[in-house]
């Protein structure tokens, strides 16, 4: 029987590290490695795996044969088996046969710290080399001032088998998709680009939220090279990269990480704690210290290895929660009685320290829906540690009363006033995301009352609402045009609405409003802080108007903001203003022909000692139907 020869990539201190949950660069030695031993070329595999009796690798290479090669287990119990295979390199498929201690179970895995795996539905890893010539140097010096909260964030959420698909339906490669993805978001002036998970999953109605490989991008679009290329395009082109990260719950796929090696090894082993009843897949053990640093080591990969630029954390309600989507009976309490999962909360804050600790200059951000306190508010003063959090309040709120018919409006105007009651506790994001245009939700457009006219206006204001409230922006792929069905997975966005005045006016206002919003630093200087916004007026139900001012450092940039949320134009409509010796100008006017408008003029008079709304001067506007006019 051919040996696997004695060898180890990891020293006592990563043993120590491990076992400790603080080696956070796993990568580096879990998986499997290609390379010379002695003068002969191979590949190193090293799989966790404690419970097991025997581990041995097992492929085309060795006809699958569990006796051909089996791995050597460390003696500091740390339950890492380990061993050098010559003559096996990149290309080769594989798994991990795991002959258990426990009850006698027998596994066949694919490698949790795989590069590359095999085209679902089939299910091996595949060794790789991860070699690439990065050509983004420009972007990743000088990042910080493209990631940091005073800076515009302006977010274009893309699904990669959804955005655009060839003539046969078939989908993109990674190339393909860098030559189309990285001209139209440049074009339309978004500063980041969201994936969708792209790390290996095996289903493709999950959208990819239950993830196989956490350390490959999906082999559907090509190879993690094409994926690199990818990222290195959208650099150079100077657009971010986040990617959604799962750290949530993982599926119970017999080749993936539950019952790794016939034990509960990722997972809870209690499943009040270690099953999610709503995607019916299993919760990492957030206290084992081995399963943090897999997650961690995951997480500092893509931003070490892919030049990722932030992280968008999914599901972090169903994470701090011991109760969460659970009946009475369901749970158990932490030690303190209550309903707060301890365990993953400390890990949030490790993860967070550890990666702003390491990358100072990426941003991390919670999908999170409940009003727990200090999601983004730094480990150091007790908070959760992200970057930023998802404003769902807001979304809900905000479509709530745009799906209202323009008269009844005025008795829903604290719809749209109430986020400003909240909005600087946290750094908010405010999302139009994947899971508002699905599940017979209707897309964003058709969720808007009255004629074809009406929607396409109620569209264009709410995302002019979107882009002068206090925050960072998220708009999933397709609102940007007005697409008319709701997201489908399985086919490409409909492009041919483009051709359409009323598609093309909506895409052309996101476009502008993205400019403006990079040009006015009054909109994003101070998007967290309550010293950035000021009402002029929220009160005026009955003409449905709000009135407001955005502020930056230098109050000589103030912008204005004026929005009818009725198809009736307000003429003469006076507004007060702060003291100012300039005249006033119009930014952008929603109405405006060129955005598929009505093309009413906003007009504004000169600058009278009229005192109103408290101010001591004033102005008389002309605010035209569903509109957003902007001003300086």
């Amino acid at each position: 029987m051919p040996q696997v020869t004695v060898f180890s990539l990891f020293t006592e201190f990563d043993i120590n590290l491990f076992k400790s949950g603080k080696h956070f660069r796993l990568y580096e030695k879990l998986g499997s490695h290609t390379m010379e031993l002695n003068g002969v070329k191979g590949t190193y595999f090293a799989v966790w795996a404690p419970s097991a009796r025997s581990v041995s690798v097992i492929g085309n290479f060795n006809g699958w044969n569990d006796d051909e090669h089996r791995l050597n287990v460390r003696w500091d119990a740390s339950g890492i088996w380990e061993g050098f295979i010559p003559d096996v390199g990149v290309g080769e498929i594989y798994k991990y046969k795991v002959y258990s201690n426990n009850h006698g179970a027998v596994t066949e895995k694919a490698d949790p710290f795989a590069r590359y795996c095999e085209h679902p539905p089939r299910t091996a890893s595949i060794i790789w080399n991860a070699e690439y010539e990065w050509k983004d140097k420009r972007w990743m010096e000088n990042r910080t001032g493209k990631n940091s909260l005073d800076t515009p964030f302006s977010v274009y959420e893309v699904h990669l088998g959804s955005w655009k698909r060839n003539a046969d339906g078939d989908f993109l490669s990674y190339n393909e998709i860098a030559e189309d993805l990285v001209a139209y978001v440049k074009d339309m002036g978004f500063t980041h680009v969201e994936f969708m998970p792209i790390m290996e999953y095996p289903y493709d109605p999950s959208w990819g939220y239950q993830l196989t490989g956490y350390f490959a991008p999906t082999s559907r679009f090509g190879d993690p090279s094409g994926f690199k290329l990818l990222v290195d395009k959208l650099h150079q082109a100077g657009v971010g990269v986040i990617l959604d990260w799962v750290p949530s719950h993982f599926p119970e796929d017999a080749h993936g990480l539950g019952f790794f090696d016939g034990s509960h090894l990722y997972e809870h082993p209690d499943r009040r704690r270690g099953y999610h009843p709503d995607w019916k897949s299993l919760i990492f053990n957030y206290g084992r210290n081995e399963v943090r640093a897999f997650l961690i080591s995951n997480a500092l990969f893509w931003l070490d290895q892919y030049h990722v630029d932030g992280l968008r954390v999914d599901a972090v309600a169903s994470m701090l929660y011991l109760d969460y989507s659970r009946e009475e009976g369901e749970w158990e309490p932490n030690m303190y009685g209550n309903n707060e999962n301890l365990e993953a909360l400390s890990f949030i804050r490790e993860f967070n320290e550890a990666v702003y600790g390491n990358y100072p200059d990426v941003q991390t951000i919670a999908e999170e829906s409940t009003a727990f306190a200090g999601v983004s508010k730094p480990v150091m003063y007790g908070g959760l540690g992200f970057g930023m959090k998802w404003m769902m309040g807001w979304m809900h709120d905000t479509l709530e009363y745009f799906k209202k018919e323009p008269v009844y409006r005025k008795y829903h105007q604290n719809d749209l006033t109430f986020s400003m009651t909240y909005a600087f506790t946290e750094n908010f994001m405010l999302p139009l995301s994947h899971d508002e245009v699905v599940y017979g939700k209707q897309s964003l457009v058709y969720r808007m009352p009255g004629d074809e006219w009406q929607r396409f206006a109620n569209l264009r204001l709410m995302f002019g609402y979107m882009f002068t409230h206090p925050g960072t922006n998220l708009i999933f792929m397709g609102g940007e045009f007005g697409q008319t069905s709701e997201w489908n997975f399985q086919q490409s966005l409909e492009w041919h609405l483009t051709e359409y005045e009323v598609h093309s006016g909506v895409q052309n206002l996101v476009k502008a409003l993205n400019k403006v919003y990079k040009e006015y630093p009054a909109l994003y200087e101070k998007q967290f802080s309550p010293d950035g916004f000021q009402w002029i007026d929220y009160g005026d139900h009955e003409n449905s108007v709000l009135t407001y001012i955005r502020r930056g450092h230098d109050t000589k940039n103030d912008v204005f903001i004026a929005c009818n949320f009725t198809p009736t134009p307000r003429e003469k409509y006076r507004v007060g203003i702060p003291k100012t010796s300039g005249e006033m100008k119009v930014i952008l006017n929603s109405d405006d022909k060129k955005y598929g408008g009505s093309g009413t003029r906003s007009t504004i008079s000169s600058i009278e000692k009229i005192a109103w709304h408290g101010r001591e001067q004033s102005v008389e506007l002309t605010i035209p139907p569903l509109a957003i006019v902007i001003f300086q």
